[in-house]
């Protein structure tokens, strides 16, 4: 009997259809429809945006107290994303300094945090990497877009979290629970900590949106599979995966530091200054 084998992207793509449809067999049935469940979303960086789903994602409300926004990416195409939520992945906002949002939740529930980034300056991995705290506990680590998804490519964290009798759980972990989410962005030893847009909703892992299939990083991740089950030493331990930089999604050409200052106007009294006092020296000592 012939084997037949659906190649990953293409069995997510039939997942992605089916999530749509039962969506709409929900709205059909009377049950929430998935913008009914999302509790609060933002378009970070940005202003309001309705997406496809029908989440509405109101305007940054650390605009002008927190960081800085950004709009630099808007002059790419966002891979993975559709051309109408482009818009999410396109504006960030970022600073120099850990830094987050605080969400307010009454009901207890199952929860599922969803944040959205995309590295669309950076064009290698190790040059902006960060961690995500959610009330204290490192719900992400070391985060590395480019790294994981390549150059203007939608990439989606996304956590799931419970509250019950005043205590949130997340990832094995439990705290005390006081009706505010905050989720911090945490500094760390590579550029800047950031993000583009970001929603909460009741729910659970199913039930959230995936992205569009791509055909690039479907199969970087069945090439490390194979390389994961394969690639083993006499003594039995997997060898380090080394193939990960060379099937890395390429990234477009370099293009201007959106983040950097023009240091010039502070560069041109020194460089005067140096022009006069080597002339003025050589003088000196033919005296």
């Amino acid at each position: 009997m012939r084997r037949v084998v659906v190649a990953p992207w293409i069995a997510r793509l039939l997942l992605a259809t089916l999530s749509l449809l039962a969506e709409q067999c929900r709205a059909d049935s009377g049950a929430p429809s998935l913008a009914e469940r999302v509790i609060w979303a933002v378009n970070a960086g940005g202003d309001t945006h309705t997406d496809t789903h029908g989440i509405h994602f109101k305007k940054d409300p650390l605009e002008g107290k927190v960081g800085k926004a950004s709009d630099y990416g808007r002059r790419l195409p966002i891979l993975r994303s559709s051309p109408e939520d482009q818009i999410l992945y396109q504006t960030e906002r970022y600073n120099e300094d850990t830094f987050g949002y605080e969400i307010p939740i009454r009901d207890e529930g199952d929860y599922i945090l969803v944040m959205k980034f995309a590295e669309v300056y950076f064009a290698q991995s190790q040059q902006k990497v960060f961690d995500v705290r959610l009330n204290g506990h490192v719900v992400v680590k070391d985060l590395d877009i480019f790294d994981r998804v390549g150059h203007s490519t939608a990439h989606d964290e996304i956590v799931p979290f419970s509250i019950k009798r005043g205590k949130l759980s997340v990832q094995g972990e439990v705290s005390t629970f006081n009706s505010k989410l905050t989720v911090e962005f945490v500094k760390g030893y590579y550029d800047n900590p950031k993000v583009c847009a970001l929603y909460v909703m009741k729910g659970k892992l199913e039930d959230v949106p995936k992205l569009q299939p791509h055909p690039g990083l479907e199969k970087r991740e069945e090439e490390e599979e194979e390389e994961e089950e394969g690639d083993v030493g006499e003594d039995g331990a997997k060898k380090s995966a080394s193939s990960a930089h060379k099937n890395r999604v390429k990234s477009g050409p370099r293009t201007p530091n959106p983040y950097a200052a023009d240091n010039s106007s502070l560069m041109f009294p020194i460089l005067v200054a140096f022009g006069v006092f080597i002339p003025t020296l050589f003088c000196l000592c033919r005296l």
